[in-house]
């Protein structure tokens, strides 16, 4: 089953009328960035909602590939109507609708990572042609561990900034 997608002009009237927005992304992705009145009910820990007011659900991402790529689970976890917000909250920020920023909670972990291996790769590849080749491992280091992070969906280096004292304060909001 796939789920129709709405414009963000459509999702709005939606709302107004008693639909229900719910944002899909991981609590660190939401920490920093989200619609005001949003319910929070990431894909990773899905759950059946009781909507009971509820006449429609429209699920949204960040741009809305992920909520596309998991149509059936999202239809399969509501009782009403459910819809999918073409372009996600990029799109909702686009239109000018509200979006609550906390510029203090750090950036999403996977955009951590991707800042940390792109400049481990660079590093090895600067040091390998400059300083020795040895250092051309540290690129072969860090490619290996992508590729391992994309076919398992494990990610160590993603474990270990989570760990980091910028990323705390999220992970003990996510506690409470």
């Amino acid at each position: 089953m796939s789920l129709p997608t709405i414009d963000v002009t459509s999702a709005k009237r939606l709302l107004d009328q008693g639909a229900v927005l719910i944002d899909i992304r991981e609590a660190d992705e939401r920490a920093r960035e989200h619609v005001p009145g949003a319910r929070h009910n990431p894909l990773s820990r899905l759950s059946a909602m009781e909507l009971q007011s509820a006449t429609a659900v429209i699920f949204h991402c960040r741009s809305g590939a992920r909520t596309a790529a998991n149509a059936q689970r999202l239809g399969a976890a509501s009782e009403c109507d459910a819809y999918i917000l073409e372009g996600g909250i990029e799109a909702w920020k686009k239109a000018g609708l509200p979006v609550t920023v906390d510029v203090r909670q750090p950036i999403e972990i996977m955009r951590q990572v991707q800042i940390v291996a792109g400049c481990l790769v660079v590093a090895g590849i600067a040091l390998g042609v400059w300083v020795a080749p040895v250092f051309l491992a540290l690129s072969a280091f860090v490619g290996a561990g992508l590729v391992l992070a994309g076919t398992t969906g494990w990610c160590g280096m993603a474990k270990l900034l989570a760990l980091m004292p910028w990323n705390r304060r999220v992970r003990k909001a996510l506690a409470a």
